[in-house]
């Protein structure tokens, strides 16, 4: 299925949920009634971002808060000694039950949160969009079939609906996932003891620990030992597992095996949203309830807001096709909720699409009475860990995108704590190391982050002719489509859709007009 858009233009001088300017966003959007994950995948590489079925490409030179995509390298990524702070608050609170209640106006409100998106909402409704989905459908399968008869159908894998973070999954990232009562080997973990080739001083209980080790290994040199250190072994694409004179890595960190009297237990459920599964529907009620008492209690929101059809709209309605192609990850691509369930109950929610080369993560909500867990950091700290683990089957699938980077809005530089990261240029949409793009930032609040000034947009429409058109059921190149137009502004409009896309979307979408 193609991706199916309407091009809905500028949109100037509305309310800024950043810095609270009454008039001073402006943004270009597009309803995209279906659409392809390699074309929005395409598209946020371009700057553009999703709200529900709402596609839209902030306009970077005018609006009063630029918003920079910004794109974390899980596979480079350490945790930093505040994100390991809030994962080992969690882990202590899973064993323990213990509680750290103090003041965190220091953190931020969640993690993939984005605060402009009331304003983009009330855009959304103003739209008023008429378009009857049945039959555009209908008409956009006769054309298709008409277009491509000689095409023959691929066939589909079988979707797989939900991806529990099972037992052999978590093993396989590190030791037990902390919600699982798994019996852990006694024998001691492949390298707790100093490494004999590194000679700066060491503590006698590292030594004594290595012996042991070494002990063991001599005792049982094909048996349980080495079963254990293959199971525990970090993939090599990941930073290597600890070693006494090394970090822990952030597998380590997340799944660290629990007591058997562990006082909590945690699971998380990854279950498609968009189709909507099973799993999905029958914790419909209980997701909503959580996200209707986030919006009360963190954003202040009446309790009349916060509605089912807002919910649905804005978090569980997607433009993306579900693809499930052998090669991809065991869930397919497309639009997930991430569920973390404490002892049986919904206690947050990440809302993340899972595209060609990335995570991206669209929203977070969670139970206010569990803000102590530091949640939001949480979340990205585990949706990091997720994007390595669909590496291992889905090479090319190694970022993790954090929404939009706002340097001029201080509750939303955080996101630029998870290094190594990357700023996406606005002129030339080629990536740019973070640490290069603060410098000019705190100078100007828009940048052109690539240096080089001979540089140009290499993905820029060349030739909007071809931009492929859908038009009275009917498929067709602009270059046909502008000969019976008479409207004067319908060629600007086309233009600056083209400019926006890309050319190699304007060719692969399909730009719907009435």
């Amino acid at each position: 299925m193609a991706s199916v858009v309407e091009y809905k233009g500028l949109k100037a001088g509305y309310h800024c949920g950043y810095c609270d300017s009454r008039e001073g966003k402006a943004s270009c959007g597009m309803w995209a009634h279906s659409m392809t994950v390699q074309d929005y995948q395409d598209l946020i590489d371009r700057g553009w971002r999703r709200s529900g079925k709402y596609v839209y490409k902030p306009v970077m030179n005018q609006t009063c808060c630029p918003q920079y995509t910004i794109r974390c390298r899980p596979l480079q990524f350490q945790p930093s000694k505040s994100h390991k702070k809030v994962l080992k608050k969690m882990l202590k609170f899973l064993a323990k039950g213990e509680i750290f209640r103090r003041n965190y106006e220091d953190e931020p409100m969640d993690s993939t949160m984005e605060d402009a998106v009331a304003g983009d909402f009330a855009l959304i409704n103003k739209l008023d969009i008429k378009c009857d989905l049945k039959r555009l459908s209908s008409d956009l399968k006769e054309s298709l079939e008409s277009e491509e008869k000689k095409k023959e159908k691929h066939s589909k894998k079988e979707p797989c609906n939900e991806l529990t973070h099972s037992q052999a999954i978590e093993e396989k990232l590190g030791s037990g996932e902390p919600s699982h009562s798994i019996k852990v080997h006694t024998v001691p973990k492949p390298g707790k003891g100093a490494d004999l080739n590194k000679p700066p001083c060491r503590k006698a209980k590292e030594i004594r620990k290595e012996r042991k080790m070494l002990k063991l290994m001599q005792q049982n040199p094909a048996g349980e030992f080495e079963g254990f250190h293959a199971q525990g072994q970090a993939p090599s694409s990941f930073p290597p597992k600890a070693k006494s004179n090394q970090p822990k890595s952030l597998e380590d960190l997340i799944f660290e095996s629990l007591p058997e009297n562990a006082s909590h237990k945690l699971e998380v459920r990854v279950v498609r949203s968009s189709p909507p599964s099973s799993q999905f529907k029958a914790t419909f009620q209980e997701s909503y309830q959580v996200y209707k008492r986030y919006q009360m209690v963190i954003h202040k929101d009446p309790p009349d807001k916060p509605t089912v059809s807002q919910f649905t709209r804005f978090l569980c309605s997607s433009p993306l096709e579900a693809e499930n192609p052998p090669t991809g990850p065991e869930c397919g691509y497309g639009s997930f909720h991430q569920q973390y369930w404490l002892d049986g109950k919904i206690i947050a929610v990440g809302v993340i699409d899972i595209l060609p080369y990335c995570v991206s993560s669209v929203y977070l909500y969670y139970d206010p009475d569990y803000s102590f867990l530091s949640l939001g950091v949480y979340s990205a700290l585990r949706e990091i860990a997720f994007t390595r683990q669909l590496h291992e089957k889905t090479s090319q699938l190694s970022y993790y995108y954090m929404g939009f980077y706002i340097h001029s809005c201080p509750k939303m530089k955080y996101k630029g704590q998870y290094r190594p990261s990357d700023l996406l240029c606005p002129e030339t949409y080629v990536w740019v190391p973070i640490e290069q793009c603060l410098p000019p930032l705190e100078n100007s609040k828009y940048c052109r982050f690539n240096q080089d000034p001979e540089a140009v947009d290499q993905g820029r429409s060349k030739e909007p002719d071809r931009v492929r058109v859908f038009h009275k059921k009917a498929i067709m190149p602009y270059s046909v489509y502008k000969k019976h137009q008479k409207d004067p502004s319908e060629e600007a409009t086309v233009l600056q859709y083209a400019s926006l896309v890309g050319q190699v979307c304007s060719e692969r979408m399909l730009l719907f007009r009435t």
